[in-house]
């Protein structure tokens, strides 16, 4: 016998007679997602098994590169570089080689040679650099450069490099080791450690996971709901993800950034719709076309609006004129827009279909229809009765922990990124064994033939230069010259900065200074003019949107302002990690002695987006208690009651699976998964269930008051179904 013939017996005397209230457009949504299963299974089948055939592909399909400010006068360099001179550039692939005695002896010149004949084997390649002395060659003679010109973009320059490094490296014997390196070798090697530390953190995260989501639900049927349904989203995610790669370049990491926020935003969601369903039709006892109309225009309404604040959040980082920033942003908004569609087609589905079997393997102590927390709404009533006890300690708790912000360096990424035993690494120090500190970090510098000779003066002359080549011709006769320079300084030192801006201001005109250095310098530069203008944007968007939602002017502003804290704190505990090195040994890194800086305009924005998740959560169901009862405290504390278990599941979800990112793999991700987890474990534990709830208890009902003009241009968001 069907769900829908057991109706009338399980109907509550409340619900017999009572009048269906019209389903919003979302309830609408839901009802005729349930109505047409087939169709609706049939086209996520599709989709899931047509995009998912491109999936397997993805690590290997996407680039590792990008990493510059367009625009910039290295990027020109560069590409000048790969132009007229060879492609000896910073994409170039050095391979290092090294031998106990001269490489003119023994074996050396047998791997030189084979060293050569690999390169030149590989089209990619516009030609090979023989060592010289001086430049490649060390005085001794026991370490030689052997140069792979880039003869193809940066993102093909990255896979040369993987597919070289493994052959290049095999012709190691005893007394001569070989260790390709450069930036097109050191993003290769990341993207290894990376992928390798992404699939041993989601080994573990899984069960934490899921862990968390049998406890938070009850069941085991509904809570691994979130789990598949995330899964399709993200195998969706992958397969688009490679076909918009064949048109335009997406990093890498893109994927790694959209597997971990998509993942967690996905549990959110689901949890968000799934607590309500049960609610409705278990609790509620509603028919199913009730339940699910309700959920969706209840819960499923404040989904879509926080979906659409992660979505304006992250289009902001597209301001920051940087392919690798623009790809990422562009790669999490994809899985985001699945795992929307995920959750509001196909979810509603699956829960029409598995109706009182979604409770099957329940755990004994959980009551399905319980929507209200009976715990949740006594801490709301104590938050009523105590705002500013315990609104107070939310704010110091925070406050304190966002003072070291105020010491916070950036930079870009040095080699310690990298393990100690990765090529790339492995070349680079014994680059800066045989030629100097600066030697990793030469500055490719192209000139207009009328002035090289007056340009190479400049750099011999200038303090923070070791040592500068002589003019070298292009091999098709181009009007230009190119000067190496090896600078005094390792990459990462904040001297070579002082040094570069003191010579492109001491240069002729049209002098070009360049290099994979000077690249990282350009971009940090682009970084730090972009960010507050990100910021910016993304505070006033994410305000407009709860304006929108909320109608409700002070709230809004709040609710956007108070996601600051969060952010500002959780970056005062970065610069305590990274920076000071506190609990390096713990996480299993080695401090570079700033914060790598892409994580602040990228951080941010993803932070206050996770923020805005919760803050939709917590002020929708708010907005419905105020639309129902026109009572502060029932807002309030029915917000609490209502919300707050989903809002401590969801973030007890987060943050274990972003601290599992930062138990393992390189640095930058374990940088992702320390900031992201600190601010979800603080905004939602002390700003979303302790300071929002507080400043809605002492706003009262200002916090809902709309002027009559701003009535007028706003339309009407109800979050209440009935």
């Amino acid at each position: 016998m069907r769900s829908e013939e057991l109706e009338p017996t399980r109907a509550s005397a409340a619900s017999v007679g009572a009048v269906e209230p019209r389903p919003g457009p979302l309830g609408r949504l839901g009802v005729w997602v349930s109505a047409h299963g087939r169709l609706v299974a049939a086209a996520w089948i599709l989709i899931v098994i047509g995009l998912g055939v491109f999936a397997p592909s993805v690590e290997k399909s996407l680039s590792g590169a990008g990493w510059q400010a367009q625009g910039s006068d290295s990027v020109a360099a560069r590409d000048l570089a790969v132009a007229h001179f060879g492609g000896n550039a910073s994409s170039a692939i050095q391979v290092v080689v090294t031998g106990q005695r001269s490489l003119t002896e023994g074996d050396g010149p047998e791997v030189i040679a084979a060293v050569g004949d690999i390169l030149r084997a590989d089209g990619r390649i516009s030609q090979v650099i023989e060592p010289t002395p001086g430049p490649t060659l060390s005085a001794d003679g026991r370490t030689a450069i052997v140069i792979g010109g880039a003869g193809a973009d940066t993102n093909e320059m990255v896979r040369a490099a993987t597919d070289l490094s493994p052959p290049l490296e095999a012709l190691s014997r005893d007394g001569v080791q070989v260790a390709p390196t450069g930036a097109s070798v050191m993003w290769s090697d990341f993207n290894k450690a990376n992928l390798e530390a992404m699939l041993t953190s989601e080994m573990i995260s899984f069960p934490v996971t899921l862990f968390i989501l049998v406890v938070a639900f009850g069941a085991l049927v509904a809570a691994g709901l979130p789990l598949l349904l995330t899964i399709a989203g993200l195998v969706a995610s992958a397969g688009i993800l490679v076909l918009v790669n064949a048109v335009v370049p997406v990093s890498i990491w893109a994927m790694n950034f959209a597997m971990m926020f998509s993942l967690a935003l996905g549990i959110d969601y689901a949890l968000f719709l799934v607590v309500r369903f049960r609610a409705a039709r278990m609790g509620q006892r509603l028919p199913m076309r009730a339940a699910i109309a309700q959920t969706m225009d209840t819960a499923g309404k404040a989904v879509l609006l926080s979906g659409a604040t992660v979505l304006v959040s992250l289009s902001a980082v597209m301001l920051v004129p940087s392919p690798s920033f623009r790809s990422m942003a562009g790669g999490i908004m994809i899985s985001v827009v699945f795992i929307l569609a995920a959750t509001l087609t196909l979810l509603p589905l699956v829960l029409s279909k598995l109706d009182h079997r979604i409770d099957k393997l329940p755990l004994p102590w959980v009551k399905a229809g319980e929507h209200r927390s009976p715990r949740f709404e006594a801490w709301a009533q104590r938050l009523w009765r105590h705002p500013l006890r315990w609104g107070a300690a939310a704010l110091a708790i925070l406050v304190v922990l966002a003072i070291p912000l105020v010491g916070l360096t950036t930079a870009m990424p040095s080699i310690k990124v990298l393990p100690e035993d990765a090529s790339a690494r492995v070349g680079y120090h014994r680059v800066q064994e045989a030629f100097g500190p600066g030697a990793p970090g030469m500055l490719t510098v192209i000139a207009p033939a009328a002035v090289a000779d007056e340009a190479r003066t400049v750099l011999a002359d200038d303090p923070g230069i070791a040592a500068a080549t002589p003019p070298a011709a292009p091999s098709d006769g181009v009007d230009y010259r190119m000067i190496q320079a090896v600078p005094t300084v390792d990459p990462s030192d904040p001297e070579l900065a002082q040094t570069v801006d003191r010579l492109r201001a001491g240069l002729p005109a049209g002098v070009l200074v360049g290099g994979a250095a000077v690249e990282n310098l350009d971009l940090k530069a682009q970084l730090d003019r972009s960010t507050p203008v990100v910021i910016a944007v993304v505070l006033t968007l994410g305000f407009l949107l709860l304006l929108f939602a909320l109608a409700a002017p002070l709230i809004s502003f709040l609710g956007t302002l108070v996601s600051l804290l969060s952010t500002a704190a959780a970056f005062g505990v970065a610069r305590l990690v990274f920076q000071d090195g506190l609990g390096a040994g713990l996480f299993g890194f080695e401090s570079q002695g700033f914060l790598d800086a892409w994580a602040p305009v990228f951080f941010f924005a993803m932070i206050f987006a996770i923020a805005m998740d919760y803050t939709v959560f917590l002020l929708a169901s708010a907005k419905e208690h105020w639309e129902r009862d026109g009572d502060a405290r029932s807002a309030m504390v029915g917000a609490v009651a209502h919300s707050g278990r989903v809002i401590f599941a969801a973030g007890g979800v987060m943050v274990a699976v972003f601290f599992t990112f930062a138990l393992s793999g390189p640095l930058p991700p374990k940088e992702m998964g320390v900031i992201l987890g600190v601010a979800v474990l603080l905004d939602a534990f002390l700003i979303r269930l302790v300071l929002l709830p507080v400043l809605l208890r002492l706003t009262g009902r200002a916090a809902w008051w709309t002027p009559a003009w701003l009535r007028k241009v706003l339309p009407t968001v109800s979050f209440a179904h009935d």
